[in-house]
């Protein structure tokens, strides 16, 4: 949790009456709607978790009209969705996915504030999820004129108030800034209630720090153009968040990195060293306050603007403090790699570090931080040479005009700073071997799968034994024979009941296994009950959202399940088996702890239901850049910043990968940065912002912990599809960063759920081979005929080899010998 504002109120000195009003106080969000969302047992609501720890609730009457007003506006709300699809052609039960992703906003009531007590909590929620942005309108980014009624109210009338945003994302908090109580809960899953209970009575306490930039939407650079269906320039550049707000000197309403808790800290940089290998800063962290807490200490780096220009500071690094007593000091080292300050040169198709003195910075927000050191490099060098990818942007990226922030006593710091001189001769120089397709493996007898893993047959002996048909179902999910998505999309899973998908089946003759594949990222998504049939798992329940099912009348839902296949007496007679699963924090709160071995801590205890479930791959985490706060999805993300994203991804990796036969899937690789018409939306952007920001995370999750299986994005990158585009499939990911897993596509790129676009086409599924993705998913007839007819047709725009079929099915294989 992140404490915004506090004027002594938090901790609250015990329990007693007290009066809680606003939406999320009973209709918490414990995660955003879609894939993220988790069927959990039970989750614990704000009203719950104060009950639970002994507050008396004076304001039953008011959550119980609150209700009314909610479910009059979601019916009113669905019933407009529903003429909005009718009139756009949308019918049956596809009718219920135009509904993806969009949430009600909060509707406008009358209800008086008559709780008892000297303490008043008010909780603003907000919902959002895959399928559609947010938008900067009351009810959504802006508060309602009801909620800046009340809230304002409220403040004024106790003695005590608490603003508590039970969010995902950046709400616009200006109308109501006399408030000097504010508390960002978040949404953090099951134990959602009873944790804010224990940080309003002090039993915990928050130390969370924001990764993001809290401003005024319009004052965004990515904001003009966000969310055109066609294509969305991102004429931004490198300048995303704090890197565009610091270099043009603008005051947000809350820095990045910024975070209070129920004391105070000092970060006091103390040593640095440096050479042509690493820089490691030392700052001592003292608590200068009179209760427990922990601190982020937060180094950046300042560059030389030579040839290319730079941003004012970006992260290079973080630690977290153990738990300090009042009084009590800690000495924290931050280390990172030199050749990290490189800064990308698309003309000389390399990063570059440029000659000119570097600074090092130090604190606890990206506005409070103090030099440590600078180092002097006396010439500028190519510390790693590549080569060019994903084409041109058609624009120039920005150059921001201002005067960037400082401080007082900069520059007498900067004057006095401890200068490390480094020789570009001592740098180290990188170059990439671009790898050709393998020779084809001539074909072979038969191959058993029992005598690979025995080790009495190489996997090259088993693919040699592989027809092209064989070959191309690796290459896709285990799909029914049908086109229909409806058939693909929430219970595609033989195995495991709910799961999101399988690979092949169709090689079940020779022994290879299937591996399953449950939804993320806030948890395994799965149906909640299900019966063993025939040897396959049927679910009793949808693993899908409810608020899907809120698009169809009464008469649309009996007929889906009139199509359905009536059950056997067998089945009838089966017993049924229940599955609950632990909704984790979004990804927003676990990155918000800047602490990577909790991380670590919320990958393992998904890898352990993972087990339990028999789940081989979780579809997660998903690892986004936050380029604006109008993406809807922005809640499954960590950060704006890639450093800070790649960290935290790989924490999260670490901890399920740690379970044998488990693991992540990094998503969505790559520039998916907003929901609108996302199969169909093309990402201009530059290949120096492609390779700092937006490929940058991805990059450093692989470089720490391997994740064994990456998913690829919707959209198009410069005019291709994203999962067909081998510069960044295979050049970047597996060439230059070293990735040795499996690539798949996210679902049903190749025939979208929604409308088509009226400008970019379908991707490819033997586009998707041929550029090194591995599995197109779900998988659909029309996939295996694309890849079947483009080994035959040389005039097929994504014509393939065998040689690249075999070796996508190869790495496919291999994944499932380690996994399965």
């Amino acid at each position: 949790m992140v404490l915004l504002e506090n004027d002594g109120t938090l901790p609250l000195k015990g329990t007693g009456k007290l009066a809680l009003y606003g939406s999320g106080a009973r209709n918490t969000i414990k995660g955003g709607t879609g894939s993220g969302d988790v069927n959990v047992r039970h989750f614990v609501t704000v009203e719950e978790g104060l009950k639970n720890a002994g507050f008396e609730i004076t304001t039953k009457g008011w959550l119980d009209a609150y209700d009314q007003v909610r479910e009059d506006a979601k019916k009113a709300f669905f019933g407009g969705l529903r003429k909005e699809a009718e009139a756009a052609g949308v019918t049956g039960e596809r009718m219920m996915f135009y509904a993806m992703g969009k949430a009600c906003p909060e509707p406008e009531y009358e209800l008086a504030l008559e709780g008892e007590g000297e303490t008043a909590v008010y909780v603003l929620a907000r919902n959002s999820g895959e399928g559609a942005d947010r938008t900067p309108a009351a009810g959504d980014i802006n508060l309602t004129e009801t909620e800046i009624r009340d809230i304002l109210a409220l403040n004024e009338k106790y003695d005590k108030f608490v603003l508590v945003l039970n969010v995902g994302g950046m709400i616009d908090l200006k109308p109501v800034k006399a408030v000097k109580t504010v508390l960002i809960l978040g949404q953090l899953g099951s134990a959602t209630g009873d944790a804010l209970a224990d940080v309003l009575l002090g039993k915990s306490y928050p130390s969370g720090k924001l990764t993001m930039t809290w401003a005024p939407i319009g004052d965004y650079a990515s904001t003009e153009g966000f969310g055109d269906p066609n294509d969305t320039y991102y004429k931004e550049g490198i300048y995303v968040g704090y890197r565009y707000f610091d270099t043009i000197g603008y005051v947000p309403t809350y820095p990045f990195g910024y975070g209070m808790g129920y004391t105070t800290f000092n970060v006091e940089p103390k040593e640095m060293t440096a050479d042509a290998s690493k820089v490691s800063v030392t700052a001592t962290v003292t608590n200068t306050g009179s209760a427990a807490g922990k601190e982020v200490v937060q180094a950046y780096y300042s560059a030389p603007a030579g040839k290319l220009d730079k941003p004012y500071q970006e992260l290079a690094g973080y630690v977290k403090t153990g738990e300090l007593a009042p009084g009590e000091s800690q000495d924290v080292t931050v280390t990172f790699d030199t050749e990290s300050m490189a800064s990308y040169c698309t003309g000389c198709a390399s990063y570059v570090m440029e000659e000119g003195t570097y600074y090092v910075r130090v604190g606890n927000c990206s506005r409070n931080t103090h030099i440590a050191g600078a180092i002097a490099l006396d010439e500028s060098k190519a510390v790693e040479k590549v080569k060019n990818i994903c084409g041109e942007s058609g624009f120039e990226d920005l150059k921001p005009a201002g005067t960037p922030i400082t401080y007082a006593g900069e520059e007498e710091e900067k004057a006095n700073a401890k200068v490390i001189a480094i020789k570009a001769s001592d740098l180290t120089v990188k170059e990439v071997s671009y790898q050709e397709v393998p020779a084809e493996i001539p074909a072979g007898p038969s191959v058993k799968w029992e005598e690979v893993i025995s080790g009495a047959k190489s996997m090259d002996e088993f693919v040699a034994g592989l027809s092209d048909e064989q070959l191309a179902y690796l290459c896709i999910g285990a799909y029914k024979e049908s086109d229909d998505f409806m058939e693909v999309i929430g219970n595609a899973s033989k195995g495991v009941a709910g799961a999101a998908g399988e690979t092949t089946r169709k090689l079940e003759e020779l022994g290879t296994p299937a591996l399953v594949m449950a939804d993320g990222p806030a948890g395994l998504r799965l149906a909640q009950s299900y019966k063993v049939v025939d040897g396959a798992a049927k679910a009793l329940s949808s693993s899908l959202a409810g608020d899907f099912m809120a698009m169809l009348t009464p008469e649309e839902i009996q007929a889906m399940a009139a199509k359905a296949p009536q059950p056997s007496e067998e089945e009838k007679a089966a017993p049924v088996y229940y599955q609950y699963c632990v909704a984790i924090p979004i990804g927003t709160g676990i990155a918000q702890s800047w602490n990577d071995e909790l991380a670590k801590k919320c990958g393992d205890l998904v890898g352990e239901e993972m087990e339990m479930f028999g789940t081989h791959l979780w579809l997660a985490p998903a690892m986004n850049i936050y380029r604006s706060p109008l993406c809807g999805r922005n809640f499954e993300y960590y950060s704006e910043d890639p450093h800070l994203s790649g960290c935290i991804a790989a924490g999260i990796t670490d901890g399920v990968q740690v379970h044998e036969g488990c693991a992540t899937t990094i998503k969505h690789y790559a520039c998916n940065n907003q929901e609108t018409n996302r199969y169909f939306s093309n990402s201009n952007v530059g290949e120096r912002a492609l390779r700092e920001i937006y490929l940058k995370g991805f990059e450093i999750c692989i470089r720490k912990s391997q994740p064994h299986f990456i998913m690829t994005s919707y959209n198009l990158i410069n005019g291709e599809h994203a999962c067909s585009t081998k510069d960044i499939q295979t050049f970047t990911l597996r060439d230059e960063w070293g990735f040795k897993g499996v690539v798949m596509t996210d679902w049903l790129v190749t025939g979208g759920m929604g409308p088509k676009g009226d400008k970019w086409p379908c991707a490819s599924c033997a586009g998707n081979v041929k550029a090194g993705n591995d599995i197109t998913m779900p998988g659909i007839p029309s996939d295996k005929a694309d890849i079947m007819k483009a080994l035959t047709d040389p005039t097929h725009p994504y014509a393939l080899t065998r040689a690249e079929l075999q070796l996508s099915a190869k790495r496919v294989l291999d994944m499932i010998r380690k996994l399965a």
